[in-house]
């Protein structure tokens, strides 16, 4: 059985790819589940070594199975809305109840479907936030329900590249990532413009070729 399993899973390659819908589309498939992630980020003026600007803090988090994702989870049948279901698993995850830090549909910037391992969409949040907010969400996030379980930590994201063209974003994008939350963090990265596209290129291109 395990066997046959295996077989049936298939390569990763041969795999149906993700599609994007709209937010719409989304919420008229039938059979779907529906999981809400967000990505919470904030200027900084802060300078690594007080030489490589650190332009943003990026906030992902580490999973109970290792992996690096963005704090959110799945909508069940108590939340009236996904923003609902969304701000609950936020509260759980990393402790964000107050007010500044809900996230509502005009955070809302794409989504994805698929039917492989399980009927799926997944929706992409990014929330814009002062540099107090995201140190006090840090903060917090020791105290959230599941801090330790669920969640190991938050991660702040490194947007620089250092001189040996390793350290700093190809490495970090050289870890393991759920789902579809690697191409999410790309995405961001993309339409809010936080680096230029040649950077980000140069970083995917140096995180597959590391060499330990």
């Amino acid at each position: 059985m395990a066997q046959a399993e295996r077989t049936n899973r298939g390569p990763p390659e041969d795999r149906p790819r993700p599609r994007n819908v709209t937010r719409e589309q989304a919420l008229q498939l039938e059979g779907y589940k529906h999981a809400c992630h967000v990505l919470l980020y904030a200027p900084t003026p802060a300078k690594l070594f007080e030489r490589v600007p650190i332009r943003h803090v990026l906030l992902m988090m580490m999973r109970f199975d290792g992996r690096l994702g963005f704090p959110g989870g799945f909508v069940d049948v108590r939340d009236a809305t996904l923003e609902e279901g969304l701000n609950r698993e936020l509260l759980e995850e990393i402790g964000c109840s107050f007010s500044k830090m809900q996230v509502t549909e005009k955070d809302y910037r794409s989504a994805q479907a698929r039917e492989h391992p399980q009927k799926v969409v997944t929706h992409f949040y990014i929330k814009v936030l002062e540099l107090e907010d995201i140190q006090q969400v840090e903060a917090d996030s020791v105290k959230a329900k599941d801090h330790g379980l669920e969640v190991m930590g938050l991660v702040r994201v490194p947007l620089y590249t250092l001189r040996d063209g390793i350290g700093g974003l190809p490495a970090f994008l050289s870890n393991n990532f759920i789902g579809n939350s690697k191409s999410q963090l790309l995405y961001a990265l993309r339409t809010l413009r936080l680096l230029r596209e040649d950077q980000i290129q140069d970083a995917i291109w140096a995180s597959q070729n590391i060499q330990y």
